[in-house]
């Protein structure tokens, strides 16, 4: 989980178990930005028309219903955080099977798109722009989460470590290996799930093919042991997620898409020796003409400018897991040509408000970490916005 999980975003130093790489941009400044900021410029990504590079980072805060149905709590919460340039919704399983975590949405029932759409209603009402996270697993669960049943991956490796439960920190459970005929269906059920984002009214959709869970283990050679089609050399690693991409893309069209990747990033027990995996990857991905490319990596990884170098459309980076980035970091990564916008975690998390405070060098609220992953409205949206 991530928020803290970084939709992915964990807390990393405390909380293995949950998902996404959290994101610890806390930096406060008095210095206003000047109306040229880099960050507060205009940027087309795909379809959409976006005001400025200040981008909220997927979180997962665990406030949807048992069964995956957004809440009217978690509408409230994006429709604060409406002056992101764009809201990365949290990763959202587009299967039961694909849920690694208790509470967190999904995409795949009517119930889900009924949530999502208030969801939607409540950012674009604010004048925001929002797309979700479309998130599967894998083998980051356990069969209490998932009804009895075992979680998948591409190949039968348990991850070490533990995931939390609903009724506490359990050892990941061990995942039984995908036949190839079932890769397919996998795809459609991403398809559907994009399908039914864009039904809700929600503005895209991001493949979440980074932190180790489904489309990330196809990935890494030391999770995907496979010896078909799917496995073995890099064009094989990439398979699978560029036939997900493809598959995305048809159903809802290619400016409406992103994906996340995070190269060599050891989240969720991910080994990866061999990366040009990625350099296979983007270049497939390149050709399909999605809206963006989200990348999990420090500024300066040699990495960042080989894929910046390669993806011909706009590149969203993240600096996450505890990077102590401010924001005129931030605007230097912007200013410098590193990417074309940042997402943020954590300081969303506390300044619904984050934007105009970074515009107006407001000084910013500090997140309750003891609320991020359990609880209601308390430090959800109870944080304080500027007059």
């Amino acid at each position: 989980m991530s928020a803290g999980r970084e939709s992915d975003g964990v807390i990393q130093a405390t909380v293995r178990k949950f998902p996404n790489g959290a994101d610890a941009r806390t930096g406060m400044t008095n210095t206003p930005l000047s109306s040229d900021s880099p960050l507060l410029q205009p940027v087309t990504v795909g379809a959409l028309q976006v005001p400025n590079r200040i981008w909220m980072a997927p979180l997962t805060r665990n406030r949807a219903g048992v069964d995956g149905t957004p809440s009217a709590l978690q509408a409230e919460y994006y429709g604060q955080r409406a002056g992101a340039g764009v809201i990365i919704a949290e990763g959202s399983q587009p299967s039961a099977v694909g849920q690694g975590y208790p509470n967190t949405p999904g995409l795949h029932t009517d119930a889900h798109q009924e949530g999502w759409q208030r969801i939607a209603d409540a950012v674009h009402a604010g004048g925001g722009r929002i797309v979700v996270q479309l998130m599967h697993a894998g083998r980051i669960s356990h069969t209490s989460t998932i009804g009895g049943q075992t979680p998948v991956a591409p190949s039968a490796v348990r991850a070490a470590g533990e995931v939390f439960t609903a009724t506490g920190l359990q050892p990941f459970s061990e995942p039984r290996e995908l036949t190839a005929d079932e890769l397919p269906g996998i795809a459609a059920e991403f398809a559907d799930a994009a399908r039914r984002a864009v039904a809700a009214g929600l503005d895209g959709v991001e493949l979440h093919a980074a932190n180790g869970y489904l489309l990330h283990q196809f990935l890494a050679d030391g999770v995907n042991q496979r010896t078909d089609s799917y496995g073995g050399s890099p064009q094989n690693r990439a398979r699978f997620v560029v036939e997900v991409a493809t598959a995305v893309s048809a159903a809802i069209g290619a400016d409406r898409v992103g994906i996340r990747i995070s190269p060599q990033h050891g989240f969720n027990d991910i080994t990866e020796d061999d990366l040009s995996v990625y350099e296979v990857l983007v270049a497939q991905l390149a050709e399909l003409k999605l809206a963006y490319l989200h990348v999990l990596a420090a500024a300066g990884d040699p990495i960042v400018g080989k894929l910046r170098a390669a993806w011909p459309a706009t590149f969203v980076l993240n600096t996450g897991f505890g990077a102590d980035s401010d924001r005129d970091e931030v605007e230097r990564i912007v200013a410098d040509g590193v990417a074309d916008a940042v997402t943020v975690g954590r300081p969303f998390i506390a300044n619904p408000d984050l934007v105009q405070r970074w515009t107006r060098g407001a000084e910013l609220n500090e997140p309750d970490a003891t609320t991020f992953y359990i609880g209601g409205a308390k430090g959800y949206t109870d944080y304080p916005v500027l007059a």
